[in-house]
């Protein structure tokens, strides 16, 4: 048996990307969260083999770089092919630090993603052949509408689900887009789980939107909210998402451990990696949940392993694309996006991840700054009142 390559370089590259196309943020204010804020890492792993991986780290990118860079000591001359211990390496590496949250989970997910690529590229196998084989052949997705005429649209080029939502009135904006849609398209609604929303108002928005029959209501409460979330599950009777801002297993697992959500959201750039929303999903899948990953600001990389998981897993429900996005994430992949079929994208076919990237344009969009305010959209006279009460003059849109 010839020896598995061993880990020589880590490098990272960071880049300012464009805003996304359509969100929910975007829908309410006229500068969203993620308008000239949205940065992509990319991390590349080099072995003495000659073979190179490709990952994507996200939960605050320019600090997750330098987690990487921290980390990449540990890990030269490590065995690449021994993903579940790295893993373990790099979380025992970070203890001393304090509890890992998004920034931790980052790093640890651009890592382990480039040591899968490494492994399908070694053994010529796409990653999905390696995480237990296909259970499906292609995956269902969806994408987002901030108003009927988008839904509409979205619906026109295939996509059989879309998700609304938003901060001020989620309610009306979601009668509408089912009014456009009919009552065989799948709708989801994401509330954002900003602190501002209280458990009452959640249950009367629940509640509310129960009649539309949706996929899921995502984050009805602030992911840090169990209690809030336990009195909420008694009281509604919608299908409740929540995970995309927790870091790794242990950030999502109390929400399944207590049968709290139907739905679980890992980042798949910052849950630990393949390694890390494998467990994930075996626990969600012990619990009953199915899984549908969060994509949100994510670049092409992250998008390319969320396929892999969701292409082996039984529980997989539904992938999350930005469609439109920012027309330069297409200049960043060599070889192009996944292509929407049927509301469907297909498994990359090509060993490993399937996904290269054209690093002279990344390098060319270099990092600007990665974190900003919403701003343009609240009531007047609470553009600079604090996030607990910005928001709520008048209250969330109910009924």
């Amino acid at each position: 048996m010839t020896a598995p390559p061993r880990i020589t370089a880590i490098r990272t590259h960071l880049m300012q990307a464009g805003p996304l196309g359509v969100s929910g943020w975007a829908a309410d204010v006229r500068a969203s969260i993620t308008s000239g804020t949205r940065n992509w890492l990319f991390v590349t792993i080099e072995t003495d083999a000659g073979i190179t991986g490709l990952g994507e780290g996200s939960g605050w990118p320019r600090v997750v770089e330098t987690a990487v860079a921290d980390l990449a000591p540990l890990l030269v001359g490590q065995d690449a092919f021994a993903t579940e211990r790295l893993s373990q390496l790099m979380a025992v590496a970070m203890m001393g630090h304090g509890m890992s949250g998004v920034v931790g989970q980052g790093a640890i997910a651009a890592i382990d993603m480039a040591l899968w690529d490494i492994k399908g590229k070694a053994l010529g196998v796409p990653v999905w052949q390696l995480l237990g084989g296909a259970v499906r052949d292609r995956i269902r997705c969806y994408t987002h509408a901030a108003t009927p005429e988008q839904a509409r649209d979205a619906v026109a080029r295939g996509y059989t689900a879309v998700k609304t939502g938003g901060v001020a009135n989620p309610v009306a904006r979601a009668r509408a887009i089912r009014d456009v849609i009919g009552p065989d398209i799948d709708l989801m609604v994401d509330l954002h789980g900003p602190p501002w929303l209280t458990l009452p108002d959640a249950i009367a928005i629940c509640r509310d939107l129960a009649p539309l029959r949706p996929l899921f209501v995502e984050e009805p409460l602030c992911p840090e909210n169990i209690e809030g979330y336990r009195a909420l599950r008694r009281a509604v009777d919608v299908p409740l998402a929540a995970g995309e801002r927790h870091g790794g297993l242990h950030g999502i697992a109390p929400l399944l451990f207590q049968n709290l959500i139907d739905v679980a959201q890992p980042d798949s750039g910052r849950s630990g990696g393949l390694t890390g929303m494998r467990k994930v999903a075996a626990l969600a899948e012990a619990r009953f949940a199915t899984v549908a990953p969060h994509s949100g600001s994510l670049g092409p990389v992250a998008e390319f392993a969320a396929i892999h998981l969701l292409a082996a897993i039984p529980n997989a429900l539904i992938l999350e694309r930005m469609d439109p996005d920012w027309p330069g994430r297409a200049a960043v992949i060599r070889g192009g996006c996944p292509v929407l079929r049927d509301g469907h994208v297909d498994l990359p076919m090509a060993p490993g991840l399937g996904v290269a990237i054209d690093l002279d344009v990344v390098a060319a969009s270099p990092s600007i700054h990665n974190v900003g305010l919403p701003s343009g959209g609240w009531p007047a006279g609470t553009e600079a009142s604090t996030l607990y009460v910005q928001p709520r003059t008048p209250r969330p849109g109910i009924g």
